[in-house]
């Protein structure tokens, strides 16, 4: 009887460790600088959920899922429905800090955006640890942050419009990507 138990506790115990172990094998992360639509954040949030994204960082005018004072937005939250509250975030004012950092871990950085270095999105493979970032509504990402991250990857559009909705092409984008 003694033997089960500690059979019983060492296999937890090795479960722990290994569940540990697991949460600092890959990272999935989701960067939305300067979005400026609170439904945008909260849908980003809701897909950033389906896809197992760990961590979600909101950059400059970015609307956050509580204000300083821990108050709810209440647009975040009526698109997100409760994803905002799952997954971890953290506001950060400028997005050039997390990217050197995001270096050092060896965490491979992938713009969504329309540039003339962009490639196809389906040709784009996802790593253990990526950050994707979504720019702006209107502007996207600066020329600044393309120039900083390793691939560029854009989704081909072939009507009459440049582009997509932000959170239409972050779930696009994360899907594929992502191969889920």
């Amino acid at each position: 009887m003694q033997n089960k138990k500690y059979c019983k506790w060492r296999q937890k115990l090795y479960h722990a460790g290994y569940m540990k172990s697991m949460e600092n094998a890959y990272k999935r992360i989701l960067i939305l600088p300067d979005i400026r639509s609170a439904q945008n954040v909260g849908s980003l949030f809701r897909t950033a959920d389906a896809c197992g994204i760990q961590e979600i960082y909101l950059v400059g005018i970015t609307p956050a899922p509580t204000d300083k004072f821990g108050r709810a937005n209440s647009a975040i939250a009526k698109t997100a429905l409760g994803a905002e509250q799952t997954i971890p975030w953290k506001y950060i004012a400028t997005l050039a800090p997390l990217l050197t950092k995001l270096k050092k871990e060896n965490v491979k950085t992938i713009a969504i955006e329309q540039s003339d270095r962009s490639i196809d999105y389906k040709k784009v493979k996802g790593s253990k640890s990526v950050a994707f970032i979504l720019g702006n509504e209107v502007d996207g990402l600066p020329k600044k942050i393309l120039d900083r991250v390793d691939i560029v990857a854009e989704i081909p559009m072939s009507g009459k419009k440049e582009s997509l909705n932000v959170s239409v092409a972050g779930g696009i984008a994360l899907f594929r990507i992502l191969n889920i």
